[in-house]
């Protein structure tokens, strides 16, 4: 699948999705998933969970990564220069406004009370992602394994993600040559 993209339409699917974005780069995977692979067909879900895991290794924010990711595929420099920009307009303008709002009434019950039905919302977004990912990643009980214990890894250490993101890739490795050198499935 290598459709190939007009600089506009990566402008303006990834300004969508920057817009309509809210909670972080797990957010992004449903309006990731729509816009790029049901809508216009630029991507398959393996990839965009490929180009996910490698924004999430580099520096940056992940959003901006998988943008420049898919940009550059499908527009070289300028297309990969347009999707970033995309990405990061509705961003500007929504703290802009919001920088300036909150200024004035971060402290009313109710506006906090938004941000935190916002947060809520959030949180209900991306547990289907993560549902998703689950179940095309973890096919094997190791593997389930391996998850859980990066999750606790990451949740109850200060050990950077990267570090533990290179560690669940070495473990695979090894657990993958493991089982071909004793010929298991």
């Amino acid at each position: 699948m290598d459709n190939k993209a007009s600089i506009k339409d990566l402008y303006s699917s990834f300004f969508r999705i920057g817009l309509f974005t809210f909670g972080g780069g797990l957010a992004m995977l449903p309006m990731l998933e729509k816009e790029l692979v049901d809508k216009h067909g630029w991507c398959e879900e393996e990839e965009i969970m490929n180009y996910y895991a490698v924004g999430q290794c580099t520096p940056g924010i992940i959003a901006v990564n998988v943008a420049t990711f898919v940009g550059f595929k499908h527009g070289g420099v300028t297309g990969a220069i347009a999707s970033t920009l995309g990405i990061i307009s509705p961003s500007l303008i929504i703290i802009t406004l919001i920088a300036t709002f909150l200024r004035n009434y971060a402290t009313y019950p109710l506006v906090q009370k938004a941000l935190k039905g916002l947060g809520a919302g959030v949180c209900a977004i991306i547990i289907p992602s993560i549902i998703k990912m689950a179940k095309s990643s973890i096919t094997v009980w190791y593997l389930g394994l391996l998850s859980v214990m990066a999750f606790v890894i990451a949740e109850f250490t200060d050990i950077p993600i990267f570090t533990i993101v290179i560690f669940g890739i070495l473990a695979g490795i090894l657990i993958g040559l493991w089982r071909s050198k004793h010929d298991l499935s």
